[in-house]
């Protein structure tokens, strides 16, 4: 930053979180003198645009939120001006910090990515080809769609494959929307779809501009701002417990318009920040809903066209704005009343009654989807994720009272409390943390039996099922598919020929799965019918009637949790 007495903005960051009488006077001083300000490293300048985005999601005042944006108005300016002087501009790049206007986003993006952005931003793309290291991968996928080119790809060491595909797309600036509507067109499943176009490592740039798309300008148009004149929410003001008691929040749906206009604000605060989750890409507008939570906070839930679905649990993706600014993302996937949550913060936002919105975010799902089991990924809390080793993610969870599942991680946190209870400075080593965050932290609430779900997991009813096809099907996997649903129409009493594809497919992943259970014979009619109902509403509008259902099975709830909570003997 120029040279100066005084670091206004060094003043403004070490006032953001002041509230209260007077503080919002002293940050519409301190704004009304950053007009003028210019920075001259990329670290400087990424502390200031996050510092004035906190500011616009919490501001003090209308005067502060109104500061805050005309600052950020001038954001591309500076970037501009740090490129033109040479600076390093690496960091711009960072997960953590990419995404602000005037920068470029550049990543082999997935096939429904690529082809999303290609429909949404056409003109602010370019690609780059790497022909060294993709010509064999190029040789075999693009003589799908040029004709000819094996008399060249197949035995010539210097194959031209930019020149075949300017040529068949009609100009190089057409070969990207060319190559994605080739994919599309193909008669593949949409998996191979993916893997054909990801085969090809296209690598593609996205110019951010000034545009709404960078996380410099993405807003959400709001009816009415909150203002905080009082001090933020802390942990210690939060009891999920109580949250859980509290009456139902107010959500509706939203229309297909408006479920795609929420779609495309969570793909793009997603990408320009190098993330997807399979539940933004590919979610279902028609089953978008929103709860206004208070505090200038609006919770986005919503799930998967039928067609995208995992074979056995549910899944819904979410985004969070805060006075219309995305704060965080959402990921929840369900399996009767249990539900891995992810909850992931924008860097920015971190320092913003995060216990508070999780609670909720928390209750929307319990609201949503039934489910009275959280835990969290191993990952969230610290496992292979520095990161949340420094911020002490564990104790995050652990002090809005979940546990771990692991009797001696439990036996390790309740030391670890001893100790803080004897030193009020106690703080809990790297070591140890990364300890706790060995596996999954629960938090249950309601009238189902503690800890059912502590050492389950899919993935071994997925191994279980593969030990079986390995051995009684010589690895095959038609042949356990056709036995295993011939075997439980039989039982079931249907004939499933009548039912859509995607209806027998979901039979198919339920049979295979049931070919495990013998206890499945000794069922009473009621109970066949109503796995009956259950595989036909994994593919209904909202799969939260899935979800409903299953918590209605005991039976078919033990055969689950005793096959997802055995090893498997390979």
């Amino acid at each position: 930053m120029t040279a100066g007495k005084v670091s206004p903005w060094a003043q403004l960051e070490a006032s953001k979180a002041q509230f209260g009488p007077g503080c919002a006077e002293t940050i519409e001083r301190l704004l009304s003198a950053m007009g003028q300000v210019e920075f001259d490293d990329a670290e400087s300048l990424i502390r200031f645009h996050d510092l004035l985005l906190f500011l616009r999601a919490f501001p003090q005042s209308r005067k502060v939120a109104y500061l805050a944006d005309d600052l950020l108005a001038g954001i591309m300016h500076q970037v501009e001006r740090l490129q033109a002087s040479g600076a390093d501009l690496e960091q711009f790049d960072d997960e953590e910090f990419s995404g602000i206007a005037g920068t470029t986003i550049s990543d082999n993006f997935t096939y429904d990515v690529a082809r999303w952005l290609a429909q949404r931003y056409p003109q602010q793309l370019t690609v780059e080809w790497n022909f060294e290291e993709q010509s064999r991968p190029m040789g075999v996928t693009l003589p799908r769609f040029i004709p000819l080119l094996e008399d060249d790809s197949l035995v010539e060491a210097d194959t031209p494959f930019f020149d075949w595909m300017a040529n068949a797309a009609g100009g190089p600036t057409k070969i990207l929307p060319w190559l994605l509507q080739r994919v599309a067109d193909t008669p593949l499943t949409r998996l191979q779809r993916t893997s054909l176009y990801d085969s090809l490592a296209v690598n593609v740039t996205w110019k951010l501009g000034n545009s709404a798309a960078s996380r410099t300008h993405a807003r959400r148009k709001v009816s009415r701002m909150f203002y905080h004149r009082q001090p933020l929410l802390r942990r210690n003001q939060v009891s999920l417990a109580g949250e859980m008691d509290s009456p139902p929040l107010p959500v509706r749906k939203l229309s297909r318009r408006q479920g795609e206009d929420m779609l495309d604000m969570t793909r793009t605060a997603l990408t320009v920040r190098y993330r997807e989750l399979y539940g933004t890409t590919r979610g279902d507008p028609n089953q978008v809903f929103q709860a206004d939570v208070g505090r200038g906070v609006q919770i986005f839930l919503w799930g998967l066209p039928p067609e995208r679905r995992l074979p056995l649990r549910a899944y819904h993706a979410g985004l969070t704005l805060k006075n219309g600014v995305p704060i965080n993302y959402i990921e929840g996937i369900s399996l009767f009343e249990w539900m891995e949550v992810g909850f992931n913060t924008f860097y920015a936002f971190r320092d913003g009654e995060t216990a508070w919105i999780y609670s909720k975010v928390l209750h929307f799902l319990h609201q949503l989807a039934g489910v009275t089991c959280f835990s969290v990924y191993p990952y969230q809390l610290g496992h292979e994720n520095e990161e949340a080793i420094k911020s002490g993610a564990f104790w995050f969870y652990r002090k809005l009272g979940f546990r771990p599942g692991r009797p001696e991680l439990l036996a390790i946190t309740r030391k670890e409390e001893a100790k803080m209870r004897r030193d009020p400075g106690h703080r809990t080593s790297a070591r140890i943390l990364r300890q706790l965050a060995a596996d999954h932290v629960f938090y249950e609430f309601g009238d189902g039996l503690p800890g059912q779900w502590d050492t389950f997991s899919t993935r071994r009813i997925g191994l279980a099922v593969q030990q079986r096809m390995a051995e009684e099907f010589g690895g095959d996997p038609e042949k356990l598919r056709r036995a295993a649903t011939e075997a439980l129409s039989q039982k079931l009493h249907v004939d499933i020929r009548r039912w859509n594809p995607l209806e027998q497919a979901v039979f198919a992943d339920f049979a295979s799965v049931l070919s495990l259970a013998p206890e499945l014979s000794q069922w009473t009619n009621p109970q066949k019918q109503a796995l009956v109902d259950i595989i036909r509403a994994k593919v209904a509008a909202d799969e939260s009637k899935y979800l409903r259902l299953l918590q209605q099975h005991r039976g078919l709830k033990e055969i689950v949790l005793r096959l997802g909570s055995e090893r498997p003997t390979v």
